[in-house]
């Protein structure tokens, strides 16, 4: 179920479908800045992680707002992740409630093992193991386990909501055929030209929401994280067919970009520290896409092709038996 604003997610909570997403956001002034105008733009949505190492600096900010009385707890959807380091049936509190205490909140709206592959744990901090030149994964990743630690943190009240981002259709099923708690979210790669609309089928079977990170390619990411093959990168806003429809409609292409996704049910977290970009991709509800629009954006969908962030960013990931991609 999906409203002009939001969707329902399984446990009857209402997530609203445009969030700020918060990745390579680690600056404290930068943040801040972010987030201040976010939430006087209207967002009430702001996705985070453990890895984006700036939990800290939203929770206090997200303190501040809701002292001020600008804001409730309750009009606020919250969600940050297990780290690949934490996927572990024994340390999935553990990273929950290190979470939780940098947020400065007693829950998390939504809580997601942040990737299907798991890697060795050496300590909170080193984020990405590496021996030998490559991600030091962790062989004996169990998503079914771990499911039964991310269940266990709704039933203690920790998380409201629990799911899983950079899963496929198989790993999902998998979970959904062992879970008492079905997830309620996956959130993954989706924009114009990966529209991946065999694994919306599937978590559309199951009544899982679904979130689309990068909806606008994520041009401005690190160097690392670039594809190494040809670029979709910067040209999601310059596609000819965007251009025309936000040409039409009085909008910018983001807005488009935006707009195409939670036309369809989506959730979209673009990421932005730009004041004047991050107002700009929340004013999306004021305007419908016609069929035609709709049409013409859903004809530029490369499949697999259209995918751009890939396990060689960290060589090694690619070896681990549960790589999604």
């Amino acid at each position: 179920m999906s409203g002009e604003n939001f969707v329902v997610l399984s446990n009857g909570q209402k997530m609203p479908n445009v969030g700020l997403g918060t990745w390579l956001n680690e600056k404290k002034e930068e943040v801040e800045i972010a987030l201040n105008v976010a939430f006087d733009a209207g967002y009430r949505h702001f996705d985070t992680a453990y890895i984006y190492k700036n939990e800290a600096i939203i929770g206090d900010i997200i303190s501040g707002w809701i002292a001020s009385g600008k804001v409730t707890r309750e009009e606020l959807f919250i969600t940050t992740k297990l780290p690949t380091i934490g996927i572990d049936a024994s340390r999935v509190e553990h990273f929950l409630r290190k979470s939780l205490e940098a947020l400065k909140l007693d829950y998390v709206d939504l809580y997601l093992i942040h990737h299907a592959i798991g890697s060795k744990y050496k300590d909170d901090q080193t984020l990405f193991p590496f021996e030998d030149g490559k991600l030091a994964i962790d062989l004996t990743t169990d998503h079914v386990k771990v499911w039964g630690a991310m269940e266990a943190q709704v039933k203690a009240g920790r998380a409201k909501a629990i799911g899983v981002s950079n899963f496929n259709s198989t790993q999902i099923e998998r979970i959904v055929k062992s879970a008492e708690i079905l997830p309620a979210n996956l959130q993954v790669e989706a924009h114009i030209y990966f529209q991946q609309k065999e694994l919306r089928e599937t978590c559309k079977k199951h009544g899982i929401t679904f979130t689309a990170y990068a909806p606008l390619g994520s041009p401005n990411r690190d160097d690392k994280f670039k594809p190494k093959t040809p670029a979709v990168l910067s040209i999601l806003q310059k596609d000819p067919v965007v251009e025309a429809i936000a040409t039409r409609h009085g909008k910018t292409p983001s807005q488009i970009l935006i707009k195409f996704l939670i036309q369809h049910g989506l959730v979209a977290i673009p990421k932005s520290i730009n004041p004047e970009h991050l107002r700009e991709n929340f004013k999306v509800f004021d305007f419908t896409l016609s069929d035609t629009d709709l049409k013409e954006l859903e004809a530029l969908d490369q499949g697999n092709s259209g995918r751009t962030f890939k396990p060689a960013t960290f060589p090694g990931a690619e070896l681990h038996p549960e790589c999604p991609f």
